[in-house]
């Protein structure tokens, strides 16, 4: 199955939380239920800050892919589901 195309990145490379879920929230709001956004964060805390927030809120992490090493950068698919 081809992971689907985001329509909206969110970079927050160099951003510590609480601005990673901040910025992944208004960016899901702002795209259509089903679509995918692209979200680029070096915060560690952002991955489970993340998973904790795509929990609460009912949206779908698709992937998580951790690429580079200093600094490691996350990059999230999260599907907008309500």
């Amino acid at each position: 199955m081809e992971m689907a195309k985001p329509v909206l990145t969110v970079d927050v490379r160099g951003a510590m939380c609480p601005w990673p879920v901040l910025k992944t929230r208004e960016a899901v709001q702002r795209i259509n239920v089903g679509e995918v956004v692209e979200v680029l964060a070096t915060d560690p805390a952002s991955k489970p800050d993340l998973e904790a927030w795509a929990r609460k809120t009912g949206n779908r992490i698709l992937s998580v892919e951790e690429t580079g090493t200093d600094p490691v950068v996350y990059r999230f698919l999260i599907e907008r589901v309500k």
